[in-house]
């Protein structure tokens, strides 16, 4: 039976599958594609910007009083907002330069509060190589088009798959440390860690239980927006390394209900064996 999508997700759901059409042509054509450099191993194309601007203009018209928060053009809308629009409209850019179709258009729903707090309300990762369309709304439930999803049972590290993302050129050295520390803590514990150069899929298939855990740090706030909501839907538990916020820093650590501590104490004593603290 199809699932019956709320206004919201409705528009959401539509802006992300036009968005897909330009960047599946583009992705046909990608050595093609002019490209310009952001910095060292962060690329931005001309294909990446147009489906900036595609998702606003539909986002925009569908909801002419919302904010905007985007990976190309930044903040924009009233700074009184009480719903914004969190958007990355490419994300595993590398990839998608290099032919390689994991790739995805992330949109996540913020709502502020009159007390100023904030939470994500509804969120949607759409793969369009492999047309999977990842969504969820706060208390509804996680999917993957029309299937429910729930996080991985597994409770042995020994059969736990984990995700992560290695770092670049341009990551703060601390960051490259902290990575290297969790990395040689988990190796000989685990049954594989992957990266696959997409953080907002990583988080995605952690609801969908393809993964047991993942874990990044120093990610934007459009990288994870709709994932953290998506893995807390399907039932997982998504924290900073301490156990805290994980939009302060951008610090992720995502697991099922089983697995989340484990991954949480590893990546804990990396960050601590590379800032001493």
């Amino acid at each position: 039976m199809a699932q019956h999508l709320s206004a919201h997700m409705t528009v959401m759901q539509n802006a992300a599958q036009r968005a897909a059409k330009r960047l599946l042509r583009d992705f046909a054509e990608v050595e093609q594609l002019q490209v310009s450099i952001k910095g060292p191993g962060d690329f931005v194309s001309q294909a990446d910007m147009r489906a900036e601007q595609s998702l606003r203009e539909d986002l925009g018209k569908a909801r002419p009083g919302y904010a905007f928060l985007m990976e190309e053009s930044g903040a924009s809308g009233s700074e009184n907002w009480t719903w914004r629009w969190v958007v990355d409209p490419l994300d595993g850019t590398s990839n998608f330069l290099h032919g390689i179709p994991h790739w995805a258009i992330s949109i996540g729903l913020e709502r502020r509060h009159p007390d100023g707090t904030t939470e994500m309300t509804a969120g949607v990762i759409y793969a369009p190589a492999v047309d999977e369309m990842f969504w969820t709304e706060k208390g509804v439930g996680a999917f993957l088009n029309e299937r429910r999803l729930r996080v991985s049972g597994r409770r042995n590290p020994t059969e736990a798959m984990f995700a992560t993302g290695i770092p670049f050129a341009a990551v703060k050295p601390v960051n490259r440390l902290a990575f290297a520390r969790t990395l040689g803590t988990l190796m000989p514990q685990v049954a594989g860690i992957r990266r696959f150069g997409a953080a907002a899929l990583d988080l995605a298939w952690v609801a969908a239980g393809r993964y047991e855990g993942f874990w990044e740090l120093g990610l934007n706030r459009w990288d994870i927006a709709a994932g953290i909501l998506l893995v807390r839907e399907a039932g997982g538990t998504v924290t900073d390394p301490q156990g805290g916020d994980p939009f302060t820093q951008g610090d992720v650590v995502a697991g099922n209900a089983h697995m989340h501590a484990f991954l949480r104490e590893a990546v804990a004593d990396g960050v601590a064996a590379a800032t001493g603290r």
